[in-house]
């Protein structure tokens, strides 16, 4: 399939076709990058005996950290760096085009929550702004611009000011999304408590070492004592993806059609789990058409038999990152 009708099919995929397309990928990322089909060569996988998405060999997400993880070569149109910490080595993410990370995001989005233009978009992520290339930054800001909402924006470090822009949401019953980093939402949390009748608050990005790390469960309690809300949303996504994966409560993350999550074993990287239990995360996004689209993560996880999965915490000795400094 030629490279752009694979584009096209990427955001059309259903689960019926979702392993031939992969496998579409698949070739087109062996043949066009050089450290995946590096990486496929010194495993010992024969091109010609994948037939399937569990015969796939699923890059180690440290190579975003030392390697520029390309298929075809191109000047990019767009950087994105993990957060990480300052003891860390952050991971690159070279995208070809930014268009379609915009598709990526903004159709998952609209498939969990309807159009953008239908909220009041709040974002409060102050450690990704200050330090800048970050994928979740550049996501909310265009569905900020996407809402069309005058009170829609980024809230740095003034919160009696979101607080305040909160309360008059609530009082005209406008539908408003809170998206924050997970201190940051705590911070906001325990100085402003309010009811929040109209507004969904999802969580990402964990505790930046700036607070004690708790459980999900606990943040989520908290959070929901404050605001008074029934539950509390997820984001799940990394510098090294171009889609997201969602919960609506539960800690229970959906992923569109393109975007798959698959188990592996924690002794051996090449085993794919098939039942629901414990394993590593392996992560499928179509999406990263010009990168790598099977990324082995360090997450530690539960796939359930519906496609919804768990994010149980770190690997051991694996990096504290980004969106995943929320210890389970």
């Amino acid at each position: 399939m030629e490279v752009e009708a694979l584009r096209e099919a990427i955001f059309e995929v259903d689960a019926a076709g979702f392993e031939s397309i992969a496998k579409e990928v698949f070739l087109f990322q062996y043949q066009q990058n050089n450290i995946y089909r590096n990486y496929t060569d010194a495993i010992g996988c024969r091109v010609s005996a994948v037939s399937c998405l569990s015969d796939i060999p699923f890059l180690p997400i440290r190579f975003f950290k030392t390697h520029a993880v390309t298929a075809t070569t191109f000047e990019p149109g767009v950087l994105f760096e993990s957060s990480g910490t300052t003891e860390t080595v952050n991971s690159r993410h070279l995208v070809k085009d930014a268009g379609l990370y915009v598709s990526s995001f903004t159709k998952a989005f609209e498939l969990f929550y309807g159009h953008a233009e239908n909220y009041c978009i709040l974002g409060l992520l102050p450690s990704y702004l200050e330090r800048g290339h970050s994928s979740l930054v550049y996501m909310v800001d265009q569905l900020i611009r996407d809402s069309r909402h005058p009170r829609s924006g980024f809230y740095l470090h003034d919160l009696e000011t979101l607080a305040r822009t909160l309360e008059v949401l609530e009082k005209n019953g406008q539908k408003t999304l809170l998206i924050g980093v997970t201190y940051a939402l705590l911070d906001f949390a325990e100085q402003f408590p309010m009811p929040l009748q109209h507004t969904t608050i999802m969580e990402t990005g964990g505790m930046k070492g700036r607070r004690k790390e708790l459980i999900r469960a606990e943040v989520h309690n908290r959070l929901k004592q404050c605001f008074e809300v029934p539950v509390v949303h997820s984001e799940y996504g990394m510098t090294e993806l171009l889609s997201q994966a969602y919960s609506k409560g539960d800690g229970i993350f959906f992923t569109p059609p393109w975007m798959r999550a698959v188990l592996r074993e924690e002794d051996d990287p090449l085993s794919v789990v098939t039942r629901p239990e414990r394993g590593v995360l392996n992560i499928v996004d179509l999406a990263n058409l010009y990168s790598c689209s099977f990324i082995a993560t360090d997450d530690l996880g539960v796939v359930h038999a519906d496609g919804g999965f768990e994010v149980l915490g770190r690997r051991d000795n694996s990096d504290i990152r980004g969106c995943s400094l929320l210890a389970l």
